[in-house]
């Protein structure tokens, strides 16, 4: 089953929430964010929400199986509005899974997998908001190194860059780390400098950092060094994210 894409760039901003799936043993969720205001998602977030039932996780780990070495990506759609600093009070809410395609000029399609008719329940405790940050009210200099959120359990690391000033760009990739990082940290999403990367205070069209290669961050939190190896690509935009 499939839906239109929804996208600012794709003729009109619609009202709901989307969070991007990351992971295969725990999942974790990142808030799709808008710099704008005006639209209600200028937060970024990290969750690790509580999902109802095995369906929707098997169908997702099924189908990233099949599209693991793809630019396909996969997010929880919300049908209907809320305000998102109502999830640090503990939420519960329904959503559809959807598979993010992007085509070859660069746009995305989003492709609802589960039934329009049997959403999926979702409950969000108040310690499943790992991390939250309003972009307007908080916003954040651009830094002078390269700087990403690292968040995630066990072996499962995922790096989002951290969003500073407008216009920017925003990423989450999956890495494997040389030196094994607590679970305790990655709950507080701390950020992670790459100090051999200039940040280029602006947009860009694609990643600074290449699969399958090396690169050394330092963790604020412990002033911890860890070497890690870029994996997959789980989101990209450096469209809407300025423009809607």
């Amino acid at each position: 089953m499939s839906t239109p894409d929804a996208s600012p760039e794709h003729g009109g901003h619609e009202h709901i929430h989307r969070f991007l799936i990351l992971g295969k043993e725990k999942l974790f969720f990142y808030h799709l964010s808008l710099y704008n205001p005006d639209l209600g998602h200028h937060y970024q977030a990290v969750f690790s929400f509580q999902i109802q039932g095995d369906d929707l996780k098997e169908m997702y780990l099924k189908d990233l199986k099949e599209n693991e070495d793809k630019r396909v990506y996969y997010s929880l759609r919300c049908p209907h509005h809320f305000e998102l600093p109502e999830l640090q009070d503990g939420k519960d809410f329904r959503v559809f899974l959807e598979r993010v395609v992007v085509q070859d000029d660069g746009s995305r399609k989003f492709e609802q997998m589960t039934p329009t008719e049997a959403p999926v329940l979702v409950k969000c405790r108040p310690e499943d908001v790992l991390s939250f940050r309003d972009l307007a009210d908080r916003p954040l200099p651009y830094p002078e190194r390269l700087t990403y959120l690292a968040f995630g359990a066990g072996k499962e690391v995922h790096f989002a860059h951290q969003l500073a000033e407008r216009p920017n760009w925003d990423e989450v990739i999956t890495v494997t780390t040389k030196q094994s990082i607590d679970d305790a940290t990655l709950k507080k999403v701390p950020p992670v400098v790459i100090d051999s990367i200039n940040d280029p205070k602006g947009v860009i069209k694609e990643s600074l950092l290449k699969k399958g290669q090396q690169y050394q961050g330092k963790i604020s939190t412990g002033n911890q060094t860890v070497d890690f190896i870029v994996g997959r690509q789980g989101w990209w935009n450096h469209t809407s994210l300025n423009t809607a």
